[in-house]
């Protein structure tokens, strides 16, 4: 039995961690509200949470950030760890480990009335039976400590790669490690539209007061980042905003722009 809870325990430790989502500052606050939810999940249900989304056959995929649901305002992030396997020995697995479950409930409802204890032929048949469940029980945990040790592995790694710049700028910038990136999720569109918040006049800014505006308080987004020469370059190839120029009182001609309206 105390083998079972240690099964128990360690199954519940994986499960509050294995898979996070949502904005970066709320994910501490989620692996702790993880851990007391399956706290007081039974085996059996902790079992259906494995097979749910941590020991998944190959080629499985689940959305961690619906788009509908993710914030614009801040930095939103999706951690994931999956073991996968081949549909025969995923099925081969989930047979073993459910029969762990069987198991347990028969010894913890049924096992005297399964054997005779009041005699020493009981007892004796009981205690080989004990031995067996110990084997087995024993083996599975042994296997769980070998997929929670991966786990842990793949976090350190994680943590080692999120001091690294290419991190940075993958969740900051939006930049991926080959240098791609989509406009509307790039760092230097989230300061654009901070900035427009900031100094709108009548919906329009003034390009060179967000240039200053960013450079204050953004320096590190610059055009170049992003493969373009020019802050114009930008808002025209971000598609994400409209540019127009005017002459203002002063005679000189200047650059205003707008976020694009959502379709």
């Amino acid at each position: 039995m105390l083998r079972l809870q240690q099964y128990e325990r360690l199954m519940k430790t994986l499960l509050a961690h294995h898979e996070l989502a949502g904005p970066a500052d709320t994910l501490e606050a989620q692996r702790a509200a993880n851990l007391e939810k399956f706290s007081e999940r039974t085996l059996g249900t902790l079992v259906k949470s494995l097979f749910e989304s941590y020991a998944v056959p190959d080629g499985f995929e689940r959305e961690l950030l619906p788009e509908d649901k993710v914030p614009t305002d801040r930095i939103s992030m999706a951690i994931s760890y999956r073991m996968t396997m081949a549909p025969e020995r995923l099925a081969e697995v989930r047979a073993q480990i459910e029969e762990l479950v069987a198991m347990r409930n028969e010894l913890v409802h049924h096992f005297i009335e399964r054997f005779d204890l009041w005699s020493d032929p009981g007892c004796e048949a009981a205690l080989r039976h004990l031995e067996h469940c110990y084997q087995r029980i024993d083996h599975l945990h042994n296997e769980l400590v070998g997929w929670v040790k991966t786990m842990d592995e793949a976090r350190a790694h994680m943590a080692a790669f999120a001091q690294t710049d290419a991190f940075n700028d993958m969740v900051v910038n939006g930049i991926a490690p080959d240098g791609s990136f989509d406009w509307p999720q790039t760092g230097i569109v989230r300061v654009l539209r901070e900035a427009s918040e900031a100094l709108s006049e009548d919906g329009w800014t003034r390009l060179d007061g967000a240039r200053e505006w960013m450079a204050q308080h953004h320096p590190d987004q610059t055009p170049s980042k992003y493969g373009c020469r020019t802050w114009p370059q930008v808002l025209s190839e971000s598609k994400l905003f409209e540019l127009v120029y005017r002459v203002g009182d002063d005679g000189q001609r200047a650059g205003w722009f707008r976020e694009r309206p959502s379709p």
